[in-house]
């Protein structure tokens, strides 16, 4: 933690907080990386169903989510920066052992097999995208010839994600530039699919008095297909490897006890307001060209053939195709990257690793195996992704639970421990965030499991 920084956020501190948006805005960080982890294609496929079959009327539901992890992650940067601990071994000390190393496991596995869907749709939206810019396109050849030039497109973001994360791996410098590359991400991605809504209200195709209404928490889905989706929407915005990294990208930083209150409004400017805008700004687009049309949704709902479906909508291939994928692929190879940062983090934790050291970096390299998705991903998906999602999920809770034990621990943070109507108010949101996520955990299983 540099002096100058300091007395610059002392500075800060002291102004109206309309004032303090441009200095934070300059010094944040680590929050636009969560945001980074958290837009993947996860988040672009259930934005895409959200509008295309329930309209504007689940807007609601991904703020709502959101707002629920955020409160998680200001415990956690709250209780790293005061300590200084890293947040494994305050989970192994304070916590139980155990605990730490499924969380760090759940981590680390999850990092790598979400690699397997995110290589494949990173590749397919190149794909499309060198194909409306040049016209070439293997896109109606069905056999090896297509799959190897997916593979090779593959290997070219892999090579790219890689060259990012052991450079950011080196540590200094090369922390502050990763974070501005991803600001700069994050900013286009919000253009492109913002770009795509002008053109779709252009066309006559958004109802905004429906958008605006959609934001407000009306009923809920009445099928148990709508319900599932509310349900993990809420229990998976803020990811179990996203929880694991989030803290160690804070320390990388040089981040410490006077960077706690910058650390709130990094989160809500880095992770916050782009996912909101970005999940947003797809499912109105999605609501405004597919809801109530006689365009067949099901099985459709991919990136890929969603962006030849706003084409055909009216929005022409610019707009429909080559605008709507790179900003799908901004986001799968953001996550990508952070996938790579987090297998690093889980690893060092576990194993002792300095950060920054030649075993730490080649372990973000673990998940390099995901690139053969592009072969695997259609046929293990189905094997991999219950079974990874039901672990994760229902680590995820437990893990809150930890820091909830944390946050009011004082052997572990002293003075810095909440107090009086604050520690009653911090304590209650976070125990809400816990019954939701547990039930949206235990009810989306329950359905995929084909228990209810």
């Amino acid at each position: 933690m540099s002096s100058p920084e300091t007395e610059q956020l002392a500075l800060l501190a002291s102004r109206p907080a309309w004032a303090r948006v441009p200095g934070y805005l300059r010094l944040s960080g680590p929050g636009w990386l969560q945001g980074a982890m958290t837009l993947g294609g996860g988040s672009a496929i259930t934005s895409l169903t959200i509008g295309a079959v329930y309209g504007y009327e689940l807007l609601w539901v991904q703020p709502l989510a959101m707002m629920i992890g955020c409160i998680m992650l200001f415990a956690l940067s709250h209780q790293t920066l005061s300590t200084g601990i890293k947040p494994f071994e305050a989970m192994r000390k304070h916590v139980s052992p155990a605990l730490a190393w499924l969380w760090a496991i759940a981590a680390l596995a999850s990092s790598i097999i979400w690699g397997f869907s995110h290589y494949p749709l990173s590749a397919g939206m190149l794909e499309e995208i060198i194909a409306v810019g040049t016209g070439f396109s293997l896109q109606r050849e069905a056999g090896a010839a297509r799959e190897l030039f997916l593979f090779a497109l593959a290997v070219l973001v892999w090579m790219l994600c890689a060259y990012t994360a052991w450079h950011y791996g080196a540590g200094g410098r090369a922390v502050m530039l990763f974070e501005n590359a991803i600001k700069v991400l994050s900013g286009m991605i919000i253009v492109a699919f913002a770009w795509v809504v002008i053109r779709a209200s252009l066309s006559g195709q958004v109802d905004w008095a429906a958008v605006l209404a959609g934001y407000i928490p009306g009923r809920l889905p009445d099928d148990a297909a709508g319900v599932t989706t509310v349900m993990a929407a809420l229990g998976t915005a803020v990811g179990i490897n996203m929880t694991f990294v989030y803290g160690y990208t804070l320390l990388d930083r040089g981040w410490g006890r006077a960077h706690r209150e910058l650390s709130r409004w990094d989160i809500v400017m880095g992770l916050v307001i782009p996912y909101i805008l970005v999940t947003g700004l797809i499912s109105i687009a999605a609501a405004g060209a597919f809801y109530g049309s006689d365009m067949s949704i099901e099985g459709k709902l991919s990136p890929a053939q969603a962006g030849a479906m706003f084409a055909d909508a009216g929005m022409g291939p610019i707009t429909g195709r080559l605008i709507f994928a790179l900003g799908i692929l901004g986001m799968a190879v953001g996550s990508l990257v952070m996938h790579m940062l987090c297998c690093g983090a889980a690893a060092g934790a576990m194993f002792g690793w300095e950060n920054h050291s030649t075993p730490y970096r080649l372990a973000l390299l673990l998940p390099t195996p995901a690139v053969l998705g592009v072969f695997l991903w259609s046929s293990m998906g189905a094997y991999v992704i219950l079974p990874t999602s039901a672990i994760c999920g229902l680590l995820l809770p437990i893990a809150y639970l930890g820091w909830l034990f944390l946050n009011n621990n004082r052997e572990y943070l002293g003075n810095d421990c909440p107090t009086g109507g604050k520690r009653l108010v911090f304590n209650t949101a976070m125990v809400v965030c816990i019954v939701v996520v547990l039930a949206s955990v235990v009810y989306s299983t329950s359905v995929a499991m084909g228990w209810i």
